[in-house]
């Protein structure tokens, strides 16, 4: 089993303080819950709402040509048998290139939101650590534990009050300008040629997706 050398580097610190009972003493203490910062600050829920507002769009827009392929594909089961063959053959090849289009845009998608979710996550941490950092050197604090502690007492645990801070630096910033959602420029020539093969299914849903941006997709309509 492998233990990183971050962990032992943290846990002979401690184990070292702790030895020296007059030096842990006198060093002030506080510990951090960074997963709670992140689910919680005000900054990590607009960086949700920015990737909603950047993709959902997208999203619902893959939702409906779903739907309306599904919708397709039921109305030529039906009326396949009294085709005549070359209408079957270019109803088939519709089919075909709607399908193959979707997986095509659905790939993008996927590809583009796990890039900017990327992105934004890292100047998210960046913007936790740096308050962490703050609000440490503000109040006098000698370290600060952000991973490893299996139990603190409420008094050395600051996450709250970090919270408060990052709630208080969001509430002084001026709002920011809402940006206009485009459609994504992506290279027509990089797009599959029409009569390639279908791809196999993507591994990622639009469920999956809906999930990852917030968005709440419209329920099937049920057959009567």
């Amino acid at each position: 089993m492998q233990v990183s050398f971050r962990k032992i580097l943290l846990g002979s610190l401690i184990a070292a303080m702790f030895s020296m009972p007059a030096a842990a003493a006198d060093l002030k203490i506080g510990v951090v819950d960074i997963a709670k910062l992140f689910e919680e600050s005000p900054q990590a829920k607009v960086v949700q709402e920015n990737l909603r507002a950047e993709f959902g769009p997208r999203l619902q827009q893959l939702v409906a040509q779903e739907q309306s392929l599904k919708t397709g594909n039921e109305k030529y089961q039906k009326d396949a048998a009294t085709m005549a063959p070359e209408q079957r053959t270019k109803t088939e090849k519709d089919l075909r290139d709607r399908a193959r289009e979707i997986e095509r845009k659905k790939a993008e998608l996927q590809d583009d939101s796990n890039a900017k979710r990327q992105e934004e996550m890292n100047k998210l941490q960046r913007l936790l650590f740096g308050e962490v950092r703050d609000y440490a050197k503000a109040q006098n604090f000698d370290i600060v534990i952000a991973e490893g502690v299996i139990y603190a007492t409420p008094t050395v645990d600051i996450t709250a009050a970090v919270l408060a801070s990052l709630n208080a630096r969001l509430r002084s910033r001026p709002p920011a300008p809402r940006r206009r959602l485009r459609n994504h420029p992506r290279n027509p020539e990089a797009r599959p040629a029409r009569d390639a093969i279908a791809p196999a299914a993507m591994t990622v849903t639009l469920g999956e997706l809906a999930v990852r941006f917030g968005c709440e997709l419209p329920e099937t309509p049920r057959r009567r």
